[in-house]
């Protein structure tokens, strides 16, 4: 039975844990070896995720195989930091990701229907994200729960610059 829940300060070590577990098994093979671990010995930390959930702009969700189970997803929602325009009150979602072995279960459109919730009860107008032009999976899922392209960026992973585009999903 899958769950999902506002993460707490207590969930970094599992934050990071699935964060790194599902960048990798996103981007192995994808994105140059190296760069993938400086990514997420760099990125995938428990500071990290300590310093967004202490910052009461920044949401995170943390999806579990059940109550107090091990984690198997994540998503991450805070301000803009994209180069497109922006309008007042837009959000980003930073990370959604679940683990491979659970795409398609309906996890990451739970996540996503968390997040919009969160988004409008902030009186956003809209949700942004940034995806790699090259992650097809992803931006058929991002495609099914329209979101469009609004825009493009590039995305340094450890090191090696990456091209992305920009999806915005009207609320």
């Amino acid at each position: 039975m899958l769950s999902i829940r506002r993460a707490e300060p207590t969930d970094t070590a599992a934050l990071a844990l699935v964060g790194a577990a599902t960048f990798l098994e996103s981007y192995s093979g994808v994105i140059d070896g190296g760069a993938l671990v400086r990514h997420c010995v760099q990125k995938q930390t428990e500071p990290v995720y300590a310093a967004a959930l202490a910052d009461q702009k920044q949401a995170l969700w943390l999806a579990e195989a059940g109550p107090g189970a091990a984690p198997v997803g994540y998503l991450h929602l805070a301000p803009p930091d994209l180069p497109v325009p922006t309008q007042s009150g837009d959000l980003e979602i930073k990370r959604i990701y679940v683990l491979d072995k659970l795409q398609r279960s309906g996890l990451g459109a739970k996540l996503l229907a968390a997040c919009e919730a969160e988004a409008r009860k902030r009186g956003a107008g809209r949700v942004l994200l940034g995806v790699y032009k090259g992650n097809a999976k992803a931006l058929g899922f991002y495609e099914r729960v329209g979101f469009q392209r609004c825009g493009e960026r590039t995305f340094d992973v450890g090191g090696t610059v990456y091209n992305d585009w920009v999806l915005e999903k009207r609320l």
